[in-house]
C-alpha cells in the first residue's frame, strides 16, 4: 500500500492511496477458494470446482467485496498510522481500477480539533433566586378556579352573549343538502370560542332560550373538508338554554376533586410547583449565559463536514417553519443568502460549544449512567399514555433515538459540573426580576421575540391570567426567538 498526502490544511488532509494489482488478486483468489468449499457445481465433486471456472461465476460480486474490504482496511489502516482522529466519516472515492490494474483511491479526512479548555474558575455569572410570593400563590389557585369552573343554568331569562355557553340543537345544509357532521343536539358551544365556523357563533348572540335561528355561514377556502370549502351553508338552529361559567369555590371541596386532603395541601403543593418551576426558569438563564460566556472564551477551527450537517438539520427546521408562517420578524424581510449566512454561524457556534462540552466532559469523567438514561425514557413515554411500551421499544431497538435522549442529560451533566468551577453569585428576585433580565438580554442581543400569530381563545380568559402566562412563557424561553433558541442549543 502507497500513501501519499496531497493536501494538509487546518483540519482538513487529503490522501492518496495506491494498492498494488498483485496484493487484490491474491484476496480475491483467496476469497474464491473460501467459497469455493461450499460449493457444488455440475461436473465436480463437492469442493472441488476449479478455480477459473469459479472465477467466471463468482469473480464480479467477490471482487466488489474485496475492492470494499481493501478500501476499508487500508484506509483504517492509514489513519492509525498518522494517528489521526477523525471528526466524521472520511470521504473515499475510488478513482482508478481495472482487472490486473492497481486500485487507487482519494480519502479526504476531518480531523478533530485539538483546544485547551478555558479557566472556568475565571468565569462570573448571577443566578436570580426567585421566591414565590403569597400572591403568586394566591393568583395560581384562582387559575386552578377558574379552568375547574362549571356551566350553570342562567336563572333569569335573558339574551345569550358572548362567553355564555348555549345549548343548542343545529342541522346544517350546503347546496340544499345536510352534510356529514353538520347536526347535533344538546350541543354546548362557548360563544366566542372560535370552534365553530367563523360568523356562526356571533348570530348567536342576543338569542334567548326557545329562539329558533337561520345561521348563514360560508366555509373557509382552506376548511378540512374539500366538499364543503368555500361553500355557502344554512344551519336550523334551536337555542335550548344558556348558561354561564362560574368559577369553583377555593376551599376543601375543590382540592378533594384534585387529590388533595384539604385546600392548605393544595396550596402547598402550588407553592412547590411554582418554586421548582421558577428554579427550572432561572437555571435555564443561567446555562445560557455559561454558553454565551464559553463562546467567548474560545475560538478554535470545527469541522466543516460537522458545520455542514448541523446547519442542514438547523436550515431543515427553519424553512418548516417558514411554511408555516412561524418565523421570526427580524427574519422576514431578509434574502435567503442572508439567512443561511447568520444560521451558518448558529450551526458553527453549536458545533463548537458540543466539541467543547464534550472534551470538557470525557477530561472530567463525565458519564452518564443507565439509570438516568431509563429515567429520560419512562418520562419521555409517559408523554404518550396509550403508547408507553412503543416508546419504550423504540430507543431500545434504535441507537440514534438513543443518543437524542442521551446528549441532553450529558449536556446539563456536564454544565453543571462547570458551574460548580464558575463564580455564579446567587441572589434573591422576584420573577419580575427575572422577567427584567430576561428582557435586557434580549434587546442586548437585538433579536426580538416572534410575534405570535392570533388565535382564537379556546376558552374565555381573564386579562389577568393570560399577562401571567405569557410572563411565564417569555421566562421560559432561552432567549426569546427561533434564532435564539437555536444559538443557546449545542452539537457534539
Amino acid at each position: 500500500m502507497q500513501v501519499t498526502e496531497t493536501r494538509n490544511e487546518g483540519l482538513t488532509r487529503e490522501f492518496t492511496v495506491r494498492i498494488e494489482a498483485r496484493d487484490i488478486e491474491e484476496k480475491v483468489d483467496h476469497r474464491l477458494a473460501e467459497v469455493g468449499k461450499g460449493m457444488t457445481l455440475p461436473g465436480f465433486r463437492p469442493g472441488k470446482a476449479p478455480l477459473a471456472l469459479l472465477q467466471k461465476r463468482y469473480g464480479k460480486a467477490v471482487i466488489g467485496e474485496i475492492l470494499e474490504a481493501a478500501v476499508q482496511d487500508s484506509s483504517t489502516q492509514a489513519i492509525a498510522e498518522r494517528g489521526l482522529t477523525p471528526a466524521i466519516q472520511p470521504r473515499i472515492e475510488i478513482t482508478n481500477y481495472e482487472d490486473g490494474a492497481d486500485l487507487e483511491y482519494t480519502m479526504q479526512v476531518e480531523l478533530m480539533p485539538e483546544f485547551e479548555p478555558a479557566d472556568f474558575s475565571k468565569i462570573e455569572l448571577e443566578r436570580v433566586a426567585i421566591e414565590v410570593s403569597d400572591a403568586e400563590v394566591d393568583d395560581a389557585l384562582a387559575r386552578i378556579a377558574r379552568e375547574n369552573r362549571m356551566a350553570e343554568t342562567v336563572a333569569k331569562p335573558r339574551k345569550a352573549k358572548l362567553g355564555d355557553v348555549a345549548v343548542i340543537d343545529f342541522v346544517g345544509r350546503a347546496d340544499g343538502s345536510e352534510f356529514p357532521g353538520g347536526a347535533g343536539k344538546d350541543f354546548h358551544l362557548e360563544l366566542g370560542s372560535g370552534r365553530f365556523i367563523p360568523g356562526f357563533e356571533e348570530q348567536i348572540v342576543g338569542a334567548r332560550p326557545g329562539d329558533q335561528l337561520a345561521v348563514n355561514v360560508r366555509f373557509p377556502e382552506e376548511y378540512n373538508a374539500p366538499d364543503l370549502a368555500g361553500k355557502d351553508a344554512e344551519f336550523e338552529v334551536t337555542v335550548r338554554e344558556l348558561r354561564k361559567y362560574v368559577d369553583s369555590s377555593l376551599d376543601d371541596a375543590l382540592a378533594a376533586t384534585m387529590g388533595f386532603e384539604d385546600l392548605s395541601k393544595l396550596r402547598a403543593a402550588v407553592r412547590e410547583n411554582l418554586e421548582r418551576e421558577y428554579s427550572a426558569m432561572s437555571r435555564t438563564g443561567v446555562k445560557r449565559r455559561l454558553l454565551d460566556k464559553l463562546a467567548e472564551l474560545h475560538d478554535f477551527d470545527v469541522p466543516a463536514g460537522m458545520v455542514d450537517a448541523e446547519f442542514g438539520a438547523i436550515w431543515g427546521q427553519f424553512e418548516q417553519a417558514r411554511e408555516q408562517g412561524q418565523i421570526d420578524d427580524d427574519d422576514v424581510d431578509k434574502s435567503d443568502d442572508d439567512l443561511k449566512a447568520e444560521y451558518r454561524a448558529i450551526a458553527e457556534r453549536r458545533v463548537r460549544l458540543g466539541l467543547l462540552l464534550s472534551e470538557v466532559g470525557r477530561r472530567n469523567n463525565v458519564e452518564i449512567t443507565q439509570d438516568e438514561i431509563n429515567r429520560a425514557i419512562m418520562a419521555e413515554a409517559q408523554r404518550y399514555p396509550a403508547q408507553q411500551r412503543e416508546v419504550v421499544e423504540h430507543y431500545q431497538n434504535h441507537p440514534e433515538a438513543l443518543a437524542q435522549i442521551r446528549a441532553p442529560l450529558f449536556e446539563n451533566k456536564v454544565t453543571d459540573f462547570i458551574l460548580e468551577i464558575a463564580k455564579v453569585r446567587e441572589r434573591s428576585g422576584t420573577m419580575e426580576d427575572l422577567l427584567k433580565a430576561e428582557e435586557s438580554e434580549a434587546k442586548n442581543r437585538k433579536k426580538p421575540g416572534k410575534k405570535a400569530k392570533p388565535k382564537k381563545p379556546a376558552k374565555a380568559k381573564d386579562d389577568k391570567g393570560k399577562k401571567e402566562s405569557d410572563k411565564k412563557a417569555k421566562a421560559a424561553k432561552p432567549g426569546g426567538s427561533k434564532k435564539q433558541a437555536a444559538a443557546n442549543g449545542t452539537k457534539g
